[in-house]
């Protein structure tokens, strides 16, 4: 309860721009759209009729500077890496990613006897969802979006000053 809760009447609603914001922002994941391996078949199941991410305000965008979102489905190789996180930094800020299924957490069953395979892609790009399962249901992925709206709802715009390097001695 709030101090301020009440006293206005019943049509004025108060409330912080970050939780304005947040729950805007929340409410519109763009996830760009790309898979890697067999776990974007359960992606794109996910995005179908049947699960329907729409409901839940996510729209698939085919370019990463309409994206706010990053579903890395599938295995990364070491020369795959290199597109991911090129795909990374176009993606305008705040930015959020889904690692889907085990090839993207840890390098998957193909990390232990071949040389071209990342061992998960929080290597070369921040992670904030890991979707364990290989490959995960489309389950699996609508509770990966819920956990970031959750994450997203409890974030704060104001990001702290970084303070100025303190001046070196010249001695």
């Amino acid at each position: 309860m709030s101090l301020l809760e009440g006293r206005y009447g019943p049509n004025i609603l108060i409330t912080s721009l970050d939780k304005l914001f947040n729950w805007g922002r929340a409410s519109s994941i763009w996830p760009v759209t790309f898979g890697l391996a067999c776990c974007a078949i359960e992606m794109m199941a996910t995005a179908a009729s049947r699960f329907d991410l729409d409901r839940f305000g996510i729209f698939m965008r085919p370019t990463p500077r309409q994206a706010d979102c990053m579903i890395v489905a599938g295995t990364v190789s070491i020369k795959m890496a290199e597109r991911v996180r090129r795909l990374y930094n176009q993606m305008p800020e705040p930015r959020y990613v889904i690692a889907m299924g085990s090839c993207a957490n840890s390098g998957g069953p193909y990390w232990e006897h071949g040389y071209h395979v990342l061992k998960g892609v929080d290597q070369i790009i921040p992670v904030d969802v890991y979707v364990p399962g290989c490959p995960p249901r489309p389950e699996a992925l609508l509770d990966a979006f819920l956990q970031l709206q959750e994450k997203i709802k409890k974030e704060t715009m104001a990001k702290e000053a970084n303070p100025l390097p303190a001046a070196r001695d010249s001695r």
